[in-house]
């Protein structure tokens, strides 16, 4: 990402929604809009073998292994405005396991760049259950979207829940139960 060029654009932006840049509170503010987006957009130019570095290890575990509450930022597709909140990742490890830390890098690394929270839910249970080969997994996103609050329909207590199935999560109702209940659901 061309950092200066972004904020060349951003100082374009403010004048054309007839801000000055050149008043003292916003002097700064081109920088720092373009350090905000290559750290919002890092994901794209991460790779998920770096991100997850070798943390799989080999494991005797074949039972449910939970992570709840990973909190997830990202941007909107469709706005450009924030959406953020919790996820939940289960899966039953088949032979492998993966650091605890991974599954929230994980997320990260898909959450931090454009996205739709239907994608991002599929894309982190994917990635989890490739990762580590799993039995199944299950992703639950709770997610409350800026382009719903803070414009448009105004709806301030709105939020809005996906989740991805995939393996024994998706072909076994009683594995798929389990994991809504030990996610709280």
């Amino acid at each position: 990402m061309d950092q200066e060029k972004v904020a060349r654009l951003t100082r374009e932006l403010l004048m054309e929604i007839g801000e000055n840049p050149d008043r003292e509170g916003l002097l700064k503010t081109p920088e720092r809009v373009a350090d905000s987006w290559a750290f919002l957009t890092s994901g794209y130019r991460s790779d998920l073998k770096t991100v997850i570095n070798g943390a799989v290890f080999e494991s005797e575990a074949n039972n449910m292994i939970l992570c709840r509450n990973i909190e997830v930022h990202s941007l909107c597709e469709h706005h450009m405005l924030p959406f953020f909140g919790s996820c939940t990742i289960g899966y039953i490890a088949r032979h492998k396991v993966i650091g605890l830390s991974k599954l929230a890098r994980i997320v990260d690394h898909f959450s931090r760049r454009l996205q739709i929270q239907e994608r991002l839910t599929s894309q982190i249970a994917r990635a989890v259950k490739d990762s580590v080969d799993a039995e199944g997994v299950g992703v639950i996103i709770e997610a409350r979207h800026m382009c719903m609050t803070m414009r448009g329909v105004g709806k301030q207590h709105s939020s809005m829940t996906t989740s991805s199935v995939l393996g024994s999560f998706h072909a076994d109702p009683s594995t798929r139960i389990e994991f809504l209940t030990l996610a709280g659901r």
